[in-house]
C-alpha cells in the first residue's frame, strides 16, 4: 500500500519542524520546500528528524518551481508556512513580507487550479488579520490589521475563499493565534524572554531591556497546533478555522512566571524601554476555540505555564 505523501512549503519554521515530525510519526512520507538549504537545520536536529525526509530548495513566489514541484511529487496533502513571519519586520520590509504571503498563496492557488489537484491545501492564517479584539475574535469577527503582515494574511484568508468557492479547490485557512515553543527565533518576544531569564540566572548579564509588557495574547502550544491544522485540512467540509487556547494572558504575567519558575525577581531584571513600543501596536488579542471544538473535537490542554516550563527546560538544555 502506497503512504500518503505531504508537501510541507516553508518546513524550516518552527511549525514546519513540528508538522514534519507529526505527518512522519503518522507514517506519511514528508517533502519539504524551504527557500533556505536546511540539511544542517537546527530545529530539524533537535526533533532528530533531519535525515528522514527530502528538503527541496525553492521560493514560492516562483511559480514555475511551484507547478514542476508539485506536478514531480504528486502530494496528497499541502501545507502552506511560508513567508516573512515577524511583524515587527513587516514594516520594515513590508515589499517581502506582502510578495511573500500574497504572491506566494496566488502561486500556489494558481499552480493547483492549473493542473487540477485533487488533494487538500492548508494555509497558515494569522490572529494578525482581526487587530485589537474587545471579544474573542470568531470567523465573522471584523478584521482591522495593524500591520503588513496582518495585511498580506487577510489578502491570503480572502484568496484561499475565492479559490475554494470559484474553483472547487481543496483548500481551508487555520487563522492561528500565538504559539509557541523552543524552537522559536530569538526575534520573537517570548524565547527572547525565556533566553535572557536563563542567561540571567547564570549571571551572564543582568538586564533585560523589553517594550510594553500590558499586551494581552492567546498563548499556546505549537506541537499541538500543528495536530489542529492536519484536522482542518483533512476535514471534507472545507471550513476555516480559529487555532487558539480562548485563554488571554499578558506579557507582563509571561515575565513573571518565566522569571518565578528560574527564581528569579523579574522586577530587578526588567527594563522598560519605550523606543520598544510599537505605535500601532495590537493591545488585546485572543480567539474563540468554540467552533474548532465543535466541529473537529479540538481543544488546547497546555496551559501557559506548562508552556513556559517546557520551553525553559528545553532551552536550559541548548544554552
Amino acid at each position: 500500500m502506497t503512504s500518503k505523501k505531504a508537501l510541507i512549503i516553508g518546513v524550516g519554521g518552527q511549525d514546519g519542524c513540528l508538522l514534519a515530525k507529526s505527518l512522519l510519526l503518522k507514517g506519511i512520507e514528508v517533502i519539504g520546500l524551504s527557500r533556505k538549504y536546511l540539511q544542517n537545520s537546527k530545529n530539524l536536529k533537535k526533533l532528530g528528524i533531519e535525515n528522514d525526509f527530502d528538503i527541496q530548495q525553492g521560493d514560492i513566489t516562483k511559480r514555475d518551481t511551484l507547478l514542476k514541484l508539485i506536478e514531480d511529487i504528486k502530494p496528497d496533502e499541502i501545507y502552506n508556512l511560508a513567508a516573512q513571519s515577524s511583524v515587527s519586520k513587516s514594516f520594515s520590509h513590508s515589499s517581502e513580507t506582502i510578495n511573500s504571503i500574497v504572491n506566494g498563496s496566488l502561486n500556489i492557488l494558481e499552480v493547483c487550479k492549473t493542473i487540477k489537484y485533487s488533494g487538500r491545501i492548508f494555509f497558515a492564517g494569522s490572529s494578525e488579520i482581526f487587530g485589537n479584539t474587545e471579544k474573542a475574535a470568531c470567523l465573522n469577527t471584523i478584521q482591522d490589521p495593524r500591520s503588513p503582515y496582518g495585511v498580506g494574511k487577510q489578502a491570503s484568508l480572502n484568496l484561499v475563499k475565492i479559490y475554494r468557492e470559484s474553483f472547487e479547490l481543496n483548500c481551508v485557512t487555520g487563522i492561528l493565534f500565538n504559539h509557541e515553543s523552543s524552537l522559536r527565533k530569538d526575534n520573537f518576544v517570548t524565547q527572547k524572554i525565556i533566553k535572557s531569564a536563563i542567561n540571567i540566572k547564570r549571571k551572564k548579564y543582568s538586564k533585560l531591556e523589553l517594550g510594553n509588557l500590558s499586551i494581552i495574547r492567546d498563548w499556546g502550544w505549537a506541537p499541538e497546533y500543528v495536530e489542529a491544522m492536519q484536522l482542518i485540512l483533512r476535514d471534507v467540509e472545507n471550513k476555516d478555522q480559529i487555532i487558539c487556547t480562548g485563554q488571554k494572558n499578558s506579557l507582563n504575567y509571561f515575565v513573571q512566571t518565566v522569571f518565578e519558575k528560574l527564581d528569579l525577581n523579574w522586577e530587578k531584571h526588567i527594563q522598560i524601554n519605550k523606543k520598544l513600543f510599537r505605535e500601532n501596536e495590537i493591545m488585546q488579542s485572543y480567539g474563540n476555540p468554540e467552533k474548532l471544538f465543535k466541529d473537529l473535537g479540538w481543544r488546547s490542554k497546555v496551559k501557559i505555564e506548562s508552556m513556559i516550563e517546557m520551553m525553559i527546560n528545553d532551552n536550559l538544555k541548548e544554552i
